[in-house]
């Protein structure tokens, strides 16, 4: 288990700038290019890398399914709610100007708000689903022995 040690030490030293910069996209997607597609895939690889290295086992004691799985729903969850808020609201689904208190800002801190939250609904589903993805591989691929690592 342990003759793998650079691969291990390098794994650990980059899992939190690839979340990190997972966030950075997640939060700068509404201003520039990226956003929450982008954003989950990226956090995703995290994960997966993480499990590539320190075995199926290791990441699904750090990351459970249960866990995984209730993202997802709550990802997709978010996303709905929003469209679902803003008819309630007296708008259309998902027309974020109603979203405003605010009268003199009444479209942009409404898009502004809607955006964000979308976005993070689209981040969180996607995030859960590439591991869900990833565990139904190394599932399918037979019982992965992190002792054989």
């Amino acid at each position: 288990m342990n003759h793998h040690i650079v691969l291990r030490v390098v794994t650990k030293i980059l899992i939190a700038p690839i979340v990190l910069f997972g966030l950075y996209v997640q939060f700068h997607g509404d201003f520039g290019a990226g956003g929450g597609f982008q954003a989950g895939v990226i956090v995703a690889v995290g994960f997966i890398l993480y499990g590539l290295i320190f075995g199926l086992t290791t990441t699904r004691r750090v990351m459970p399914l249960s866990v995984v799985r209730t993202c997802a729903c709550l990802g997709v969850l978010i996303y709905a709610g929003v469209g679902v808020v803003t008819m309630f609201y007296g708008g259309n689904f998902l027309d974020y100007d109603v979203l405003s208190k605010d009268p003199e800002n009444y479209a942009v801190a409404g898009q502004h708000l809607g955006i964000l939250l979308i976005e993070a609904g689209v981040g969180l589903t996607v995030a859960s689903v590439m591991v869900l993805v990833f565990y139904g591989f190394a599932d399918a691929a037979g019982p992965i022995n992190d002792e054989e690592w």
